[in-house]
């Protein structure tokens, strides 16, 4: 299991370059360390159809808020009409204003050639942009400028001075939000390593990675490399080629909760998890990438309340039904909210309807769908961050055929911002992480993150259950959607069922990978020497292609441990 951390938050680790990534074995808990080429902290993943995991975006600068504010900042656009010439200018250009203020860029950046095209018999030229975030070389207000001004790069002479230049409005004391980089990764389990693909046109922090049919990967918002919401300009990945190309334009606050429907749509529940202003791009809806159109559904209750709440699509996945639960009100509003809501994506104007409450308002809930079609639900916070030791020390089993919770045993860890928990190959959840702002609960000592792993073992293995699970043995590794697979198994009066289940890639409460698809069971032979043959689904909008984890389940919904299959790969 992949633990990303990158700089793990900490602005010293980053300065430093330090980048962590770490496996964790669950067999045997024990871990190692995976170098980690840049500071992935904050990116999106998605599994690829090989059983690599695309890692997309991360951290270029941390954010600098109120009165650490010190030196005034902003975008800058760099223009370039020198068509013969491009330019890399290193952190820590300078750039001056007529005025004699000069400001100082924040990372490299590369102002390609300009353009040049015949015209009327003589040729046009249109400047090259690049964009690069700039803070003053001077404290306080003597770095702040209110009007817009033309700079020049200190250091260039002659027409290269001339050619190249930036161009800004305003540049202030106001916050200063974290930003992305455009790096794209590999990561190969094979050979434990991250290999450099082509990297996106666009620097993401907090992006959404979503698995379409064909294996490609839609990746969608994000802060952009001058810490502003990447505005609606989307990619998609080729892991056939490892390349980038344009997706359909449309903007969504980031981390959205994006999810591949049968038949090809996307379904944005409404759930994200962080940036970006209250009223745009927060509503609920089904997005036809081939049109690019967007379909908004309504009937959801505190609307306003939908920033760091879980939401998922609901087993079986053939039945389209997605839940959303919890959330808080934008950026760092004191709501949350208890909410749960429901909505059927097969019924002809679908909307949303309010499901059981959980016991209280909660921000950054875990949930994980288990191989028995329930929901394991755990862990957050009522508070932001877990603002004023809000930690929420309860756990619960949604059950979707009689839409209610019940009581779950609860953690002895507190879960908040970076938590995460999911599904294990052997039926069990393993919970991690939590980023809480303060220490305590008045505030006044900085938080910690929380390193310690928890795992839970559900009822299903209670009880001797575990010794009477149904068994898979031998059996394929690799198959074709629409054909069907058999297993060897010494119990196939044990197995009732059978679930093909999508492995988790998860990050702030974003989980759209999960998923749980109800397989057709045929069983043969006797105990001792029997068989089980599942019939896969024939549409790759229900199960992408990528590893799944297959479980056989018991009358009961008690599951064997996984067997790995791999569906409609190369």
């Amino acid at each position: 299991m992949l633990l990303i951390a990158g700089s793990g938050n900490k602005q010293e680790e980053f300065d430093a370059g330090s980048f962590r990534s770490v496996l964790w074995d669950p067999d045997k808990n024990t871990f190692s360390e995976v170098p980690t080429p840049e500071d992935l902290f904050c990116a999106g993943h998605a599994a690829l159809p090989d059983g690599r995991l695309l890692v997309a975006g991360g951290t270029a600068r941390y954010e600098v808020l109120g009165d650490a504010v010190t030196r005034a900042g902003g975008a800058m656009l760099l223009k370039n009409e020198d068509p013969d010439r491009g330019h890399d200018l290193p952190k820590g250009t300078r750039l001056r204003s007529p005025s004699g203020r000069e400001y100082v860029t924040e990372a490299p950046v590369t102002v390609p050639p300009a353009t040049k095209r015949a015209a009327g018999g003589g040729a046009e030229v249109t400047a090259s942009e690049a964009r690069v975030f700039v803070v003053a070389a001077d404290e306080g207000e003597k770095g702040v400028t209110k009007d817009a001004a033309q700079y020049g790069v200190v250091g260039l002479t002659g027409a290269d001075a001339d050619n190249l230049y930036g161009l800004a409005g305003p540049l202030t004391l106001d916050d200063q939000d974290f930003q992305g980089i455009d790096a794209a990764y590999e990561f190969d389990p094979e050979a434990e390593r991250y290999v450099p693909v082509n990297r996106m046109a666009e620097a993401r922090w907090y992006p959404t990675l979503t698995t379409l049919p064909d294996g490609r990967v839609l990746t969608v918002s994000g802060l952009d490399e001058i810490g502003e919401v990447v505005p609606g300009v989307n990619e998609i990945y080729d892991p056939a080629t490892k390349t980038w190309s344009p997706g359909p334009e449309r903007y969504f606050p980031t981390y959205p909760a994006l999810f591949l429907t049968r038949g090809g749509e996307i379904f944005y529940t409404g759930s994200n998890a962080g940036y970006g202003p209250a009223d745009k791009g927060r509503e609920p809806g089904l997005w036809d990438l081939d049109t690019n159109t967007f379909t908004e559904v309504g009937g959801l209750s505190d609307p306003d309340q939908l920033e760091t709440s879980a939401s998922l699509l609901l087993p079986p996945a053939q039945d389209q039904r997605f839940m959303v639960l919890g959330g808080g009100g934008v950026g760092e509003s004191e709501k949350s909210t208890g909410r749960t809501a429901l909505i059927d994506l097969d019924e002809e104007s679908p909307a949303y309807r309010d499901g059981p409450p959980l016991p209280q308002g909660t921000r950054y809930l875990s949930s994980v769908i288990l191989p028995d079609d329930t929901v394991f639900t755990s862990g957050g916070s009522e508070g932001y961050r877990g603002r004023g030791e809000s930690d929420i020390l309860k756990a619960q089993f949604y059950d979707p055929k009689a839409n209610a919770f019940r009581p779950a045993a609860a953690p002895t860890v507190g879960r908040n911002y970076h938590s995460e928990a999911l599904l294990l190959p052997d039926g069990r959840v393993a919970t991690f992480g939590s980023d809480p702002l303060f220490g305590d609960r008045n505030g006044t000592r900085t938080g910690e993150f929380e390193k310690r792993i928890e795992v839970y073992t559900p009822p299903y293995l209670k009880g001797g259950r575990e010794e009477t699970r149904p068994t898979l043995g031998a059996g394929p590794e690799r198959a074709a959607l629409g054909t069907a697979v058999t297993f060897a198994t010494d119990h196939p009066e044990r197995i009732a069922g059978a679930r093909l289940m999508r492995p988790s890639a998860v990050t702030h409460t974003t989980d759209v990978e999960q998923r749980s698809i109800r397989l057709d069971v045929r069983l043969d032979g006797e105990r001792g020497a029997g068989e089980a043959t599942f019939t896969l689904p024939d549409d790759p909008s229900l199960a992408p292609p990528g590893w799944y984890m297959l479980f056989a389940t018991d009358a009961e919904g008690t599951p064997s441990e996984a067997k790995w299959l791999q569906i409609g790969g190369a």
